[in-house]
């Protein structure tokens, strides 16, 4: 069997890691995998650190049915209900965030799509953040056509978010009221408009390690460079509340496999880090370069001031990736 060694030449030649190669990949020792993707994301990454926020701009009784989630019009979660934040509120957040270190910044709203007006309204804020500060504006939209990221796209936000969430073969386990082509044609729809695209997914919702092969390898099919690892935290009133929690090393093999099949991507530990031990910190060390920090849509988070603290212990400095 070839060392791990010859995975990680492979990989610095310009090749890359096959389907059947990650399979093997997965028999190496887990502080040998660990090791091998931390030096593969120094080598094609070096030492930045790509550190966002997210806020909460439209929450509740989304039409989609996704198990996961709390914000499910099907699902019975405790959460805040509210129509889209004004512009205030999103000027607001993002001035703090930049003075705090904060180099992105993305706007994540509920439903299958925004409305034309949701899309006129979101657009007036992000040229109002922009007229207040410097930081990148990310948006998480919905499922929309190539004019409406257009229009998203010069009023000043450059990255849409939209998560493929699991493998083709799994997804349909997880979501019925939209398909992964879906998704699919939302992210193509986004790059033809001139964006780039930010797509990872959430492990832990019952799915095998191969379905996570499949999708590292589908986001590297779509060109994708931004790449969240959510973890699943089940949250009350939703069908997964009581699907049981990864457990740490599974999270770590996880994301170094990610790193050999994504070599010069941001991965983004996202949902479901504040459950972790060490809050992530040793997947920073096996292959993940990227984060979100604050809080998340609906769960408590780590405050910027922490996760600035964690990723210079681990000799890291903030900058963009890609």
């Amino acid at each position: 069997m070839s060392s791990i060694y010859f995975f990680e030449e492979k990989l610095y030649q310009g090749h890359r890691i096959t389907k059947e190669e990650s399979s093997r990949l997965l028999t190496f020792p887990l502080d040998a995998l660990c090791a091998a993707a931390n030096r593969i994301r120094t080598h094609f990454c070096g030492s930045r650190f790509d550190l966002c926020t997210i806020i909460n701009g439209k929450s509740g009784r989304c039409p989609e049915n996704c198990k996961y989630c709390a914000q499910s019009a099907y699902n019975h979660a405790d959460i805040p209900e509210y129509p889209l934040l004004d512009a205030s509120a999103f000027v607001k957040q993002a001035v703090c965030n930049e003075e705090r270190g904060v180099l992105r910044y993305s706007i994540v709203t509920s439903g299958r799509a925004l409305s034309d007006a949701e899309i006129d309204s979101l657009c007036a804020s992000i040229r109002k953040i922009k007229e207040a500060c410097s930081i990148r504006i990310c948006v998480s939209p919905g499922l929309l056509n190539e004019a409406q990221y257009r229009l998203l796209l010069n009023a000043g936000a450059t990255r849409v978010h939209n998560n493929l969430e699991a493998s083709e073969r799994f997804f349909p386990h997880i979501c019925t009221t939209h398909t992964i082509k879906d998704k699919i044609a939302a992210i193509q729809a986004a790059k033809a408009a001139g964006m780039q695209v930010c797509s990872g997914g959430i492990i832990g919702l019952g799915e095998t390690m191969q379905d996570r092969i499949d999708l590292a390898l589908k986001l590297r099919e779509l060109g994708i460079s931004s790449v969240p690892l959510n973890v699943l935290h089940p949250v009350p009133g939703t069908p997964l509340e009581h699907q049981p929690m990864l457990q740490y090393d599974e999270i770590r093999r996880t994301v170094a496999m990610f790193r050999f099949l994504l070599p010069d991507a941001a991965i983004r530990l996202a949902g479901g880090r504040g459950l972790m031990p060490d809050k992530g910190k040793a997947c920073f060390l096996s292959g993940a370069n990227a984060a979100i920090s604050g809080d998340m849509l609906t769960t408590s988070g780590i405050t910027i001031e922490n996760d600035l603290q964690m990723i210079a212990e681990c000799g890291y400095l903030p900058g963009l990736l890609h």
